[in-house]
């Protein structure tokens, strides 16, 4: 009786919750498949363009995903799986351009890139010569963004102080108002702002001028930034200090500000990378100048982006690697400034542990 039972359970099929599912290297052979009847179907239609291959191949592995999940797991599986393609198609379709215009800025970048080039200005040589540098244009970027940086991060952080810790009725809401309306404030506005002044008051064309419209520029990204960061510091913390009986500035400049300041400068620097590339403001305010001016309140300056601008506008093969060597020597500036906020938040990041 005993033997006959167990060789009746053994026989039952043991039941699971599990259905059929695709194995895990199917999304990758799907992708194949995909991108393979797009070449196909591009070179039959005659599309020159490799983006309408790209497009033609993630629409066929939509498609294919959502047939070939519904058959195996069923329709709810297969929108999931949708959904996850789209993630991942959207993914390529920001990556690539990216990638594409990395790629373009590097090999014509390295044609005159050298030692030379960074340590040099353009002085005499003409825009249709070989030679020169832009020495004289990254001592105009960097005294021209560096003052706008001494401007706009205190003054943000103090603005951005007031709106989380004191900001309260009417003034607390206009301040919030015009700091969204300046975060979308286009520069070339900006640098019309600065120039009537300057037509006001009779000045010449001078590097401060460019670093006044980009610290309207950047002041309204450190507010926000900062903002943000200070909304994260816990309140208990804040009711621990007062609890005790710190002043509120005190507990401000010795609770909160400390355990915020790696978010506020990653904030700052990305604020920084961002008015770096900045074009009209320095045109219409900074007008450029070919020779090296050490002294931003005095006479006009070179900026990298106006540099870029300039020379390829000049329209000669010279002044065409002068213009992508100089793009590529803004892209890594940025890309070390992106890299250095970075490292600061995890340096400063609130430690974690038991």
């Amino acid at each position: 009786m005993s033997h006959s039972a167990n060789a009746a359970t053994a026989e039952r099929p043991v039941s699971t919750l599990r259905g059929a599912s695709l194995p895990k290297w199917s999304p990758w052979a799907i992708a194949a498949g995909s991108l393979a009847v797009a070449v196909a179907i591009g070179l039959g239609a005659g599309l020159d363009s490799k983006v309408q291959w790209g497009l033609i191949a993630g629409l066929i592995f939509l498609v294919a995903t959502y047939v070939i999940a519904a058959s195996v797991e069923g329709r709810r599986q297969a929108k999931d799986r949708i959904a996850t393609g789209l993630v991942w198609v959207a993914f390529l379709l920001a990556v690539v351009p990216l990638v594409s215009l990395v790629w373009v800025t590097i090999s014509r970048g390295v044609k005159v890139l050298d030692v030379y080039f960074l340590t040099h200005s353009m002085g005499i040589v003409a825009d249709s010569q070989p030679g020169g540098g832009i020495y004289h244009a990254i001592i105009g970027s960097l005294e021209q963004v560096g003052l706008a940086t001494l401007i706009a991060a205190p003054i943000g952080i103090l603005t951005a102080i007031y709106l989380v810790e004191y900001g309260r009725g009417r003034l607390a809401r206009a301040v919030t108002f015009f700091v969204d309306v300046m975060t979308g404030v286009p520069s070339i506005v900006a640098g019309l702002f600065i120039l009537s002044l300057m037509l006001i008051f009779e000045l010449e064309p001078f590097g401060f001028a460019g670093s006044l419209a980009l610290a309207i520029l950047m002041m309204p990204v450190v507010v926000r930034s900062t903002e943000e960061m200070l909304k994260l510091v816990p309140n208990e913390l804040r009711e621990a200090s007062l609890a005790l009986g710190v002043p509120k500035w005190r507990t401000i400049l010795k609770v909160v500000l400390p355990t915020s300041i790696g978010g506020i400068t990653t904030g700052i620097m990305l604020a920084i990378a961002r008015i770096t590339g900045e074009t009209a403001p320095v045109l219409l305010l900074v007008f450029g100048n070919r020779f090296i001016n050490n002294n931003p309140f005095e006479g006009a300056q070179q900026s990298l982006p106006l540099y870029i601008y300039q020379q390829y506008a000049a329209g000669a093969d010279a002044s065409y690697d002068r213009a992508w060597a100089a793009s590529l020597t803004l892209i890594a500036f940025v890309m070390i400034l992106n890299l250095v906020a970075r490292g600061i938040a995890r340096w400063k990041a609130p430690k974690t542990g038991r």
